[in-house]
């Protein structure tokens, strides 16, 4: 049971509030979820959501229109509910209302718009609906522009307040315990189903196009007129840079979706319907807990019961009516009610006097035995409801108030425990044709997880060896003055072996179709070695968000027409090329590719799961490739095409945006430069030694040695990360031996 404590020290019963301690499942799923190399397993897991999700929806057998009117609906009238509360007079209770209605918000807040993170794919990635879908998500991480993301404005709300201590990493707010359990439930389950994109895609677009028709969170609707922020960017319904309204965006994109097939159809329906009913929920339960708060003696017993469990480790000589304090403190865990009466009248308090009170004076004090036991925010609750005590008799009766009303909160028991539970190992490739194939999609079982990181580490081993004694252009050490001088020595120099060749003649038309069909596996997934880079934080992240805008340009902005991958297709087209769609087994087996030709295009593939892990091999492996081409290379081709009447829209678009000025090279330098300016210049781990090692391994593994050593480098590397095979020198022969 919980309580409903009066400001006199007396309390009734009434049954806890969801969002009572920090030991929700919501959490743990949120805190999992948010991690950019997550790995989220199949199994039966998306069974266990789909329950959920079904489960949790009311109303499944409404059009859109009406799931849509009753969301709009729904929010203009919460919106004037809590408009309508009776906040405080004081200003310090005012500022505790609006800390405690923005930090309510804060798990949704700060990852607005994340749950589409994971939607486009190297397989997608030339489909008009996802490219719509990477649009829409664009414009919520502010793409091109650090800390520009929905959840970046909410952040700098927190921060405002002074409320953000635990909010970034996003994970970390998972351990806030001033913000109830409730406020997890809807931003856990999106984002887990963010990271199973191909189960969830009809669910998470309704979930969108409810969140961007609710608009603004009712809640803040309190907050709005006392406290600047960028109010436009956390209204999720709000239209920004000019662009067009996100709600009416998404809604053709839920249409669309929904055309494709009665289950995608009822897929939209539910996302919409259970994100509506939990945002009910959640509001309902705020709405309750901030009308109690009113009554400074629920803020009081809040805060015992939060201390209690620490508290009660200590204390055990100090008696307090007979009984040592640590007793009193371990009941509290459950139920604060007797020892807050017992509180009120104990020598530790003065009714109406907070600073003639041993609680908030002496015993917190520097030489107290108390100090720094409390924070500010703490000690004020305190104060507040000592205030509020009637002197002379502390169990003097009062009127106690409405506290928040009894709720069933859906507890994610199958979801949790399937989260946990060991998936089924799926498929390991057989061959690089094989796991072209199944890279296709974001979603990795954990063989293919554990192949694609092997495969990662022995090509980065290969790019290792003997990196000093190559004619790596890269400089031996970065220097303080950044990368930008050096692309410009590294531009002339293309430009001055452009023209020193002009003489040579040109490739024969078999062979210009031939480079353009086995570079096709490379360039019908453009950018795929930043995919890792369209998760939330890093996409908007001051590394990160360069790379998100490099990939976003390669895939034409969202725009079909400029969509790299479907330029590359016309062209060979025009060469009497036809391939498959990029996703299907068909292409990934078409003949007229050699073996040799996936080695590259799959270690892309690999190598963008892992963001984190391999950030300095990433971002030298994008610096590579942006300037690989610029002022040489791709003028070179761009005769060659010329040349036979082909079309010279790809490599004129490339030699434009990968420019060293303004364009994609000068991104990557200036990333690199960021990670290495914010390194302590030393050696050892961690240091910018390590890290620019690493950086070159990356520039380097876009063409690494291919000798028998550095081949042999690259096997022992893989076998010394498998699970699947017994460790060691010992180790039975792979097919990594065979070159797979």
């Amino acid at each position: 049971m919980h309580y409903v404590a009066t400001s006199a020290g007396a309390v009734t019963d009434t049954p806890r509030p969801p969002g009572a301690g920090i030991d929700s499942a919501f959490r743990t799923i949120y805190a999992r979820a948010a991690d950019p190399e997550a790995a989220i397993p199949g199994g039966g897991l998306p069974a266990a959501i789909r329950a959920e999700v079904r489960g949790g929806a009311e109303g499944l057998d409404r059009t859109l229109d009406e799931l849509i009117e009753d969301a709009a609906g729904w929010s203009a009238e919460a919106a004037r509910r809590f408009q309508e509360l009776d906040p405080p007079a004081d200003d310090e209770g005012h500022r505790r209302l609006i800390r405690r209605v923005v930090l309510d918000g804060a798990p949704l807040g700060l990852a607005a718009g994340a749950w589409l993170q994971w939607l486009t794919s190297p397989g997608t990635a030339d489909e008009p609906l996802f490219l719509r879908i990477l649009r829409l998500y664009a414009s919520d991480v502010g793409a091109g522009h650090p800390g520009a993301a929905r959840g970046s404005a909410y952040l700098a709300l927190l921060r405002q307040l002074r409320a953000s201590e635990n909010a970034v990493p996003t994970a970390r707010l998972a351990g806030d315990a001033r913000i109830g359990d409730t406020a997890f439930r809807l931003p856990a389950m999106l984002l887990l189903m963010s990271r199973r994109p191909a189960e969830f895609c009809p669910e998470l677009i309704g979930a969108d196009l409810c969140l961007r028709t609710v608009g603004l969170p009712p809640p803040l609707t309190l907050v709005r007129p006392h406290t600047p922020a960028d109010w436009a960017a956390i209204d999720y319904s709000h239209a920004r840079d000019g662009g067009a309204a996100p709600a009416a965006e998404c809604r053709a994109v839920a249409e669309a979706l929904a055309g494709e097939s009665a289950p995608a159809a009822t897929g939209v329906r539910a996302g919409f319907a259970w994100t509506l009913a939990a945002l009910r929920e959640q509001h309902e339960t705020l709405l309750d807990q901030l009308r109690a708060s009113f009554d400074p003696a629920y803020d009081m017993a809040e805060l015992i019961r939060l201390r209690s469990r620490e508290g009660s480790v200590y204390h055990h000589d100090f008696m307090v009516e007979g009984r040592p304090l640590a007793g009193w403190l371990a009941e509290c865990r459950d139920d604060p009610r007797p020892f807050l009466e017992v509180l009120a009248r104990s020598k530790l308090v003065r009714p109406g006097r907070p600073l003639s009170s041993p609680l908030v004076s002496g015993l917190v004090s520097e030489r107290g035995p108390m100090f720094r036991i409390f924070s500010p925010d703490d000690l004020a609750v305190i104060s507040r409801w000592i205030e509020t005590l009637p002197a002379g008799d502390a169990n003097a009766a009062r009127t106690p108030i409405a506290g928040p009303h009894p709720t069933n909160p859906r507890r994610p028991g199958e979801v949790l425990a399937r989260l946990d539970h060991d998936e089924p190992p799926g498929p390991e490739p057989a061959s690089l044709r094989e796991a072209y194939h199944l890279l296709m999609g974001r979603t990795l079982g954990p063989r293919l997880r554990d192949w694609s990181l092997r495969y990662t580490q022995g090509w980065l081993a290969r790019s290792r060896h003997r990196l000093d004694a190559s004619a790596m252009p890269l400089p031996r050490q970065w220097g303080a003055e950044g990368l930008r001088p050096w692309l410009q020595v590294q531009h002339d120099r293309h430009s001055g072996d452009f023209e020193s060749t002009a003489g040579t003649p040109l490739p024969a038309r078999t062979a210009v179709i031939d480079d353009a069909v086995q570079t096709a596996l490379l360039t019908l997934i453009d950018g795929s070695w930043l995919q890792g880079f369209t998760d939330y934080e890093l996409a908007a992240s001051e590394i990160g968000h360069s790379l998100f805008d490099t990939y976003w340009d390669e895939l034409g902005n969202g725009e079909p027409v400029l969509n790299h991958p479907l330029i590359y297709r016309a062209v060979l087209k025009e060469m009497d090329v036809d391939l498959p769609p990029t996703a299907s087994r068909e292409f990934a087996q078409w003949p007229g590719f050699r073996a040799e030709s996936f080695e590259l295009p799959v270690y892309w593939l690999c190598v963008g799961r892992f963001p984190r892990t391999f950030l300095p091999e990433v971002l030298g492996l994008n610096l590579a490739m942006e300037l690989s081409g610029v002022g040489g290379a791709y003028r070179r081709a761009g005769q060659a095409l010329r040349e036979y009447g082909f079309s010279t829209r790809f490599v004129d678009i490339h030699n434009t945006i990968d420019n060293v000025a303004t364009g994609h090279s000068a991104w990557a330098a200036d990333a690199i430069d960021t990670l290495m300016a914010g390194l302590p210049d030393s050696s050892g781990p961690g240091s910018r030694t390590e890290a620019w090692e690493r950086v070159r391994t990356g520039f380097r593994s876009l063409n690494p040695p291919g000798g028998l050593l550095a081949r042999r480098a690259e096997r022992r590397a893989r076998r010394g990360r498998t699970r699947w095979q017994p460790a060691g020198p010992a180790a039975a022969p792979t097919r990594e031996d065979a070159g797979v």
